[in-house]
């Protein structure tokens, strides 16, 4: 079976979760995917299926939409809603217009440092492993670029945004940014890529119909390479 499939990835389940899936329930030895999720996000998923596992560094390079929301006033080691809160800050003194011109900020070219809980390496080890084991590791900034950042709600202390970028921007990271920005400190409580290259979540299988689809009917839901 060769293809690309969609799936609506839910939360909880890490990337390698839903590719192990695929791979153990239709028999496909090799099945990658082009860009994660971690558990606390939902949405736009690329699996890459047999010969399609070719296009993967293609298809990784390509921009990312995604519907997020942070929180003010509270800081977690994480940096999203499945940390440890880390401080917890007033943010009474924090208004819209101020929410509008610090969004204003992060659009554009920006250096971005990768959060410490990340896949990123530090000599063959992924931080997030070295973060468990209390080992912090800074890592060089990477030029990341928001292509378009839109405030959809402010319902303090939360605030709702979609943002268009490019590959490799953590969007967590962004919120705690964002929230240092506004002297209040944030951290990330939703996330939803609806959006990965050509890929949207209109498309998608959800994971719950992957569980019942036939191998007859899930060849009709790849897109063809």
């Amino acid at each position: 079976m060769n293809g690309i499939l969609i799936v609506d990835k839910p939360k909880g389940l890490t990337s390698h979760d839903v590719v192990n899936f695929v791979r153990k329930k239709f028999g496909i030895k090799k099945v990658g995917h082009a860009g994660s999720l971690d558990p606390i996000a939902t949405g736009v998923l690329v699996l890459l299926l047999g010969e399609a596992t070719k296009l993967s560094a293609k298809l990784m390079s390509d921009d990312k939409v995604y519907d997020a929301a942070l929180e003010l006033g509270v800081t977690t080691d994480t940096l999203d809603a499945d940390g440890k809160i880390a401080a917890t800050k007033d943010v009474s003194g924090v208004d819209n217009e101020k929410i509008k011109t610090v969004f204003s900020k992060f659009c554009g070219e920006l250096l971005q440092e990768p959060p410490f809980f990340s896949a990123v390496k530090h000599n063959g080890t992924p931080l997030y492993k070295l973060a468990r084991r209390g080992i912090s590791v800074k890592k060089e900034p990477r030029r990341i670029n928001i292509k378009e950042l839109v405030i959809e709600k402010i319902d303090l202390p939360k605030i709702f945004f979609r943002v268009h970028c490019s590959k490799g921007t953590y969007i967590r990271k962004l919120c705690d940014d964002i929230g240092k920005e506004l002297g209040c400190g944030a951290h990330m409580t939703f996330l939803r890529r609806v959006k990965s290259g050509d890929f949207g979540i209109e498309e998608s299988i959800s994971f719950e119909e992957l569980k019942s689809i036939t191998p007859e009917k899930l060849q009709g839901r790849l897109r063809q390479v």
